[in-house]
């Protein structure tokens, strides 16, 4: 019997997540969700976000690989069976984050909304440059693809700050550990950016009480999970001005609602869940060892801790 990995992903086409598996997994029949005929053969899955009931019609498996750095909605079904889950940490997939996070960052450190307004009022509006020296930028949550951002936007200069849960060494942050630091932590920064992941701690965890904690003039980055914030809170910090704008690539239902106020503010920037995205070629290698790890009975790389949330 020939062992089974099947797909399923909306956003992401097979072909070649296919074409970069099979030279390292020759011995697998790599397949579709909707192709599979013999369901008791699927042994791995590779998904993103899959249908309720999915993983009830694979009575075989044993290893489930995200496709993708969040494991919050996987972790919340109710037919996930009691098996290991890997996530990806695509050194790819970090740096897209960390460009998006670093384009987003530097937009709002040298007022780019301020422009992009004043040229559709047709208005020659100067605002002298700050230098990066001057511009405090926290990042919460120092993850993988935290901990990129972070250095990242670091070596540009910015006075950078990070919130983590537990102590970190990271060239050129200044971190902090812990929930009574964290309110103390957003009164310093000019921009905040988030890279928490969803867990029962994080939910709402930016809310009115976080954003009033927050520089008046300040500016609002998630790249992380929707959950995180407390929309409506965040609606009225940049309806009132008290925050000047946000980029937001991740919202709490997705797609954005078309009725969402957000979509009504000037000083806020859409973008539709896209920082950061699994790439077939740099992921393929990381997901064949896991499945080696798990044929082999060997200790599995970036599996989750179900106890964590991540």
């Amino acid at each position: 019997m020939t062992a089974t990995l099947v797909f399923y992903s909306k956003p992401d086409p097979f072909e070649p997540w296919a074409d970069a598996l099979k030279p390292l997994l020759p011995d697998l029949d790599i397949k579709r969700a909707e192709d599979i005929v013999q369901p008791e053969h699927v042994r791995f899955a590779l998904v993103w976000n899959p249908p309720s009931g999915f993983f009830t019609d694979f009575p075989s498996l044993q290893l489930v690989v995200n496709l993708g750095a969040g494991v919050d909605k996987l972790l919340k079904r109710d037919d996930l069976p009691d098996i290991p889950i890997v996530r990806l940490q695509d050194r790819e997939m970090a740096r897209m984050m960390a460009s998006y996070a670093l384009f987003a960052v530097i937009r709002h450190a040298r007022d780019i909304p301020h422009f992009e307004n004043a040229k559709i009022r047709r208005e020659w509006s100067y605002i002298h440059p700050r230098p990066a020296s001057e511009v405090h930028v926290a990042v919460l949550g120092l993850g993988q693809l935290g901990g990129l951002v972070a250095t990242e936007i670091a070596r540009q200069g910015y006075v950078t700050h990070g919130w983590a849960t537990r102590p970190k060494d990271l060239p050129g942050v200044n971190i902090v550990t812990g929930q009574n630091e964290l309110h103390k932590l957003l009164a310093k920064a000019d921009i905040v950016v988030s890279m928490l992941p969803l867990t029962p701690d994080t939910y709402h965890l930016l809310d009115a009480s976080a954003f009033k904690s927050m520089k008046q003039g300040a500016a609002f980055i998630n790249l992380s999970r929707g959950e995180v914030v407390d929309e409506p809170a965040l609606i009225a910090a940049l309806r009132s001005g008290y925050l000047s704008g946000a980029t937001l690539d991740v919202f709490e239902q997705e797609p954005l609602a078309p009725q969402s106020p957000l979509w009504e503010l000037p000083n806020v920037l859409i973008t539709p869940h896209l920082a950061s995205v699994a790439l077939p070629r740099s992921a393929a290698p990381e997901i064949a060892a896991a499945i080696r790890a798990v044929q082999a009975e060997t200790p599995l790389n970036n599996y989750v801790r179900r106890d964590l949330g991540y």
